[in-house]
């Protein structure tokens, strides 16, 4: 939701209370880099890895969190693009291809363009490239007539 809608009228919020839920925030994104960097199930070196149920309903949402990331709105678009490039590595390698490509393709200023190469940076320290999915996918759209 936009701060607008968040933030209710009257007096600004005490700066503690920003503190605090910015640290909350931080701590959640931490838990969940945790448990996507560390799915597999200790003592099996071939088991499943472990679901991370948060990430699993937001899988069929990257588009979404692209567009909200999108906004940069003050702090919360870095955590959103925090939180886009765990459920890219989560949901790798079709996530991954799907998060670059909707970040290039909704993509309308240079500042909304340059949160592409970031999250590219961050993909490719742990995955193998996705760039070549994620440009694959754009022709696609472009041949199937959805994207211009």
């Amino acid at each position: 939701m936009p701060a607008s809608v968040i933030t209710a009228p009257g007096p600004p919020l005490h700066d503690g209370v920003r503190e605090g839920c910015d640290r909350l925030v931080q701590l959640l994104l931490l838990n969940l880099q945790k448990l996507v960097h560390g799915r597999c199930s200790p003592g099996l070196a071939e088991g499943p890895a472990r679901p991370v149920p948060f990430l699993e309903a937001l899988r069929p949402h990257v588009r979404e969190l692209c567009v909200e990331t999108l906004r940069l709105e003050r702090k919360r678009f870095l955590w959103q693009h925090q939180l886009l490039g765990l459920l890219a590595v989560y949901s790798a390698p079709h996530g991954a291809a799907d998060a670059l490509f909707f970040l290039l393709a909704l993509a309308r200023t240079p500042e909304e363009l340059a949160l592409a190469p970031q999250l590219h940076a961050v993909l490719c320290a742990v995955l193998p490239d996705p760039l070549p999915a994620a440009v694959a996918a754009a022709v696609a759209q472009i041949h199937a007539g959805r994207l211009p």
